[in-house]
């Protein structure tokens, strides 16, 4: 079948990303998507959002022009067509005889369940029109794949559509469970407010003798650093090979925000690393509750102090950890969706 991916935006390599080249290995085609950092490949085709100066900067002032721009490529020419999707790749035009399959990330998070200001006088009215827009489009796709649980349920919620729950595919293999663990907890993470390590550095402050180290970058860096304790260590940006020597010496890993899935706490479990995460989102696919971590039910700085000072009189088995992060690998996501397309036929 000749095939078409049309993914939002690429401009970081974030989970999504990780997701569309599985979904492209899996269904060779051509890429579409609204527009294109400078070292993506020239053959990926993209709307005239691409020709905007400053666009993969700025691109969150320009949200008003996605619908017009996700609804400019032609792909009449194609049988199958898969969406990977968070924002507005979901509703690309579809024509009655192709097949369109969409790989939900998330539906649009900013206009359900969080404030969206791009412009304070246009706010209101264009959240409105974009949340019919989004579940009106919802009819262009024949089948929905959610990479969680937490995610299936949202799309049934706001889209009232069923979709079929297969896990993102984590590189597992990468990972290794070290000869000696330190005595420090571990964090990586976007450095951006809805992540909540504000509340982690709150929650370090009362546990002074103990120490976190913090990877990731992100708008918040400074203001963050001014506030954390001493016992609060922020490396920035690290390499693969020493982010994952770092992660798999850690006693846990910790996590304070609603995610939609959760690759980072996956890996920590494919490094025989317990975490200890908000339970909410999809940490409740990745954590099985005292047997791979511990999930609290609060985001307040008190319901994690109490999970971390619970974690502290209890023992992990690391292969258990790791074997049951072995769900979550490349492996099975390319059977899941081999099994998913065998039921479609296709």
């Amino acid at each position: 079948m000749k095939t078409a991916l049309v993914h939002d935006w690429l401009v970081t390599e974030g989970g999504s990303e990780k997701v569309l080249k599985a979904l492209a290995e899996l269904f060779p085609g051509t890429l579409y998507t609204l527009f294109k950092g400078p070292l993506a490949d020239p053959a990926i085709q993209t709307s005239f959002l691409q020709k905007i100066p400053g666009i993969t900067k700025h691109y969150r002032k320009f949200l008003p022009l996605f619908p017009l721009a996700i609804e400019s490529f032609d792909l009449s020419d194609y049988d199958l067509i898969i969406s990977s999707s968070h924002c507005v790749a979901k509703s690309v035009r579809v024509k009655p005889h192709q097949t369109h399959i969409c790989y939900c990330h998330t539906p649009m998070r900013y206009i359900w369940e969080q404030s969206f200001t791009p412009n304070k006088l246009l706010a209101k009215p264009f959240v409105k029109f974009l949340r019919r827009y989004d579940k009106k489009t919802a009819s262009r796709v024949d089948h929905f794949i959610a990479n969680s649980t937490h995610v299936a349920d949202r799309i049934r919620r706001f889209y009232g559509r069923v979709a079929t729950v297969i896990h993102p595919p984590v590189d597992t293999d990468s990972f290794h469970i070290a000869s000696k663990r330190e005595d420090y907890f571990f964090t990586c993470t976007r450095l951006v407010p809805y992540k909540k390590v504000d509340l982690l550095l709150e929650t370090f402050v009362k546990l002074p003798e103990k120490r976190l180290l913090i990877v990731g970058e992100g708008s918040q860096k400074k203001s963050l650093q001014k506030k954390a304790p001493k016992n609060v260590t922020f490396l920035g940006y690290l390499p693969d090979d020493e982010y994952r020597n770092v992660l798999s010496k850690a006693k846990a890993f910790l996590h304070a925000a609603e995610e939609d899935f959760g690759i980072a706490l996956v890996e920590a479990q494919s490094a025989g690393i317990p975490v200890i995460a908000y339970g909410m989102g999809g940490s409740r696919d990745i954590v099985i509750a005292e047997k791979t971590g511990l999930l609290f039910d609060k985001q307040t700085p008190e319901s994690l102090l109490e999970a971390i000072q619970q974690f502290e009189t209890m023992r992990f088995n690391p292969f258990a950890i790791k074997e049951h992060a072995e769900k979550f690998s490349r492996e099975e996501f390319f059977s899941k969706i081999h099994i998913f397309k065998e039921s479609l036929r296709i």
